[in-house]
């Protein structure tokens, strides 16, 4: 007797995504400036409990010690003043100024920004008219005309290079505004009934709160320079107190003979401003969400591979053209390992289409992409299994290999063929790079042939449309684009990437019949990916269903269709409406794909599955061979039950 009872969930794990903080110290030179910075920043602010020499006083008989002196580790300079005392104290005023300076300069052209970029096109032009005056002065030469009138003084220097770095934060954050004010989710805010004001706050300003966070942490260290730079002339701290700038400016007249007193302060002024420019990159990358993955590095040309063992070096079958054998992909993002790809075999047949079918986040994708490396790295990696095109191990091939594959034996059409393309480049152009990347031609030659296949892909009008840009066409003569550039160079495999998902329907139809027959014209064999089995119908010969990361069942498309032997591949069969039956009801997988990070035991889908009991929930279900050249990952088939009830 089928026990319906579902098994209790279990609890779900906690996700070890690494929060801030470890990814700074997972780069190095951001860990290395902020340690230097650390030890910089808490030795300024411990100035005043530290055993050290009255920075101010002097002491002419001591005057121009060399360093490691008894008393005094840097020396002392001309006026006989403990050198390690001044540093000290300096870096804490250097710091305080360099840090307040930045908070005034992004506080109020963050704010001119905001504005500016959110407002009326006339309180947009007065508010960026007055940026433009002021940026219109050189800004040091501007810094020392506030200076000059504003008298010499530290605080005095701290408001001049505050008001000459406003305009840098309001160019950018009004940029950015502009951008964000024109996006639909602020239309949506709009709607509601918020306020100009609530929308700036609530919707815009954490939009941009990252880009100031970052702008100020790249630009401490330039205050920092700057403010020396006035104390350096003159115009900043005046004697006797020190910070990095006059201590530099007092040493230049000895710098020869002893170099040590203008030596030392730069060396800090150094250390200070390159250990803050290395944390501002390390925020910077932080903050990106691109390349929040757990590693800091950005994406390499091609997929890691981390395959514990050698697998078998023998393709399943010697006629086909791709061979994937037990295929598995993870993404590790901290201590969590998301297994998106489970042991995944398919193979694909010359001049065959075979549907790789199944819902969001099945592995659908991220299968495709692994075939030619294409998934990023970090965080993901080929954690084992084979990839064989014509008996050669593609997993096992060296960069220079794979990137002669790539666009020339194997070709990739993605979803969107607006973000595919190259928008400041024309339709000719990249046509042209595509083939010259593989062929040895002429560019004459190459437009030439540019144009056939844009003739192949039936664009009407094909001279104009080389010299179009992607933008300037419709969806659908950018996805015949994307397969032309497929077809580019005589490709043998083409992977195609739900290409038909964005389109109408009219078009979809048009693209899936010039796809067939090309693959028929060309023998080229296409793997297509898609969750709708009414395009599987229309094109593909076999059809291989995914789900969590592994096929489930495969089979001809026919048989699938009329026999699903797995329960996932019957509901969505009964998703799918049919024309002309309008009183067939369709039915609702029940619940949610399971987390790739948190696999249930036994069959992924049993949780979900009407007809499971307690065998389908321990032990690993094998992928069955039965008859017909189908495969099934159930130990309880639909076709099996119906066969022993018609029997019984």
């Amino acid at each position: 007797m089928t026990d319906h009872t579902e098994a209790s969930p279990t609890p779900k794990t906690r996700t070890n995504r690494p929060g801030a903080f470890a990814l700074l110290v997972n780069n190095r030179l951001a860990a290395g400036g902020l340690l230097v910075l650390g030890v910089l920043v808490i030795t300024a602010l411990a100035a005043p409990i530290l055993p050290l020499a009255d920075p101010n006083a002097t002491a002419p008989a001591d005057r121009l010690h060399l360093p490691f002196t008894p008393n005094h580790p840097f020396g002392t300079d001309m006026l006989g003043r403990d050198i390690l005392s001044r540093l000290i104290w300096g870096t804490r005023v250097s710091l305080a100024v360099g840090v307040s300076a930045t908070l005034i300069a992004a506080f109020f052209g963050s704010l001119i920004g905001l504005i500016a970029g959110f407002s009326s096109k006339r309180v947009d032009s007065v508010l960026m008219r007055g940026i433009d005056m002021v940026m219109a002065f050189p800004y040091i030469l501007l810094a020392l005309s506030i200076v000059a009138v504003l008298g010499p003084g530290l605080i005095n220097a701290l408001y001049a290079i505050a008001v000459v770095n406003i305009p840098f934060f309001a160019r950018n954050i009004r940029g950015i505004t502009l951008g964000l004010s024109r996006r639909e989710f602020v239309d949506a805010a709009r709607l509601s009934g918020k306020s100009r004001p609530h929308i700036l706050l609530s919707e815009i300003l954490p939009n941009v709160l990252p880009v100031i966070v970052i702008t100020m942490s790249t630009t401490i260290g330039w205050m920092i320079i700057e403010t020396a730079g006035l104390s350096f002339l003159g115009l900043g701290a005046q004697p006797p107190q020190a910070d990095l700038g006059s201590m530099l400016g007092e040493g230049r007249k000895i710098l020869f003979t002893y170099p040590h007193v203008s030596l030392v302060p730069g060396v800090m002024i150094f250390a200070l401003v390159m250990s803050i420019n290395l944390i501002g990159d390390g925020v910077r990358d932080i903050l990106d969400p691109r390349l929040r993955s757990g590693a800091l590095a950005r994406p390499v040309a091609r997929t890691a591979v981390a395959r514990s063992r050698k697998p078998d070096t023998r393709p399943l079958m010697e006629a086909t053209v791709l061979d994937v054998k037990n295929l598995r992909t993870e993404f590790r993002i901290g201590s969590t390992v998301l297994k998106a790809v489970g042991g995944v075999d398919l193979h694909l047949m010359p001049g065959e289409c075979l549907g790789l079918v199944g819902e969001s986040g099945s592995g659908k994708s991220v299968t495709a992409m692994s075939i030619m490396g294409l998934v990023p790295t970090p965080p993901g990696e080929i954690a084992g299994g084979s990839i064989f095109y014509r008996g050669e191990d593609l997993v096992a091939a060296k960069d220079s290999r794979i990137r002669v594959l790539r666009g020339g034996a194997v070709s990739h059409v993605f979803q969107d063929p607006l973000s595919t393309l190259h928008p400041l480049f024309t339709i000719a152009d990249q046509l042209i790079e595509t083939i010259l990347a593989h062929q040895p031609m002429s560019r004459t030659e190459a437009r030439d042939h540019a144009l056939d296949l844009l003739k192949q892909v039936r664009i009407s009008n094909p001279d104009e449309r080389l010299n179009a840009y992607p933008h300037e066409l419709s969806g659908g003569m950018r996805q015949r684009v994307c397969i032309a550039m497929a077809l580019a160079n005589d490709t043998e495999i083409i992977i195609a990437d739900e290409p038909t998902t964005a389109l109408d329907v009219t078009v979809q139809a048009q693209v899936l019949a010039l796809m067939d027959n090309l693959r028929r014209e060309k023998n080229a064999a296409i793997l297509f990916i898609t969750h709708d089995f009414g395009v599987v119908s229309a094109i593909c010969d076999r059809v291989a269903v995914m789900y969590a990361g592994r096929i489930v069942e495969t089979g001809r498309t026919e048989d699938i269709l009329n026999s699903p032997a797995h329960p996932y591949t019957r509901k969505l069969i009964d998703c799918v409406p049919v024309l002309g039956e309008p009183e067939r009801r369709l039915e609702a997988i029940e619940g949610l794909p399971p987390s790739v990070d948190d696999l249930p035991r036994g069959c992924a889908f049993a949780p979900r599955c009407p007809y499971a009991d307690a065998d389908c929930r321990h032990g690993d279900i094998a992928l069955t061979a039965t008859n017909g050249g189908r495969a099934v990952r159930c130990i309880h088939p639909l076709a099996q039950t119906t066969e022993e009830t018609v029997v019984g």
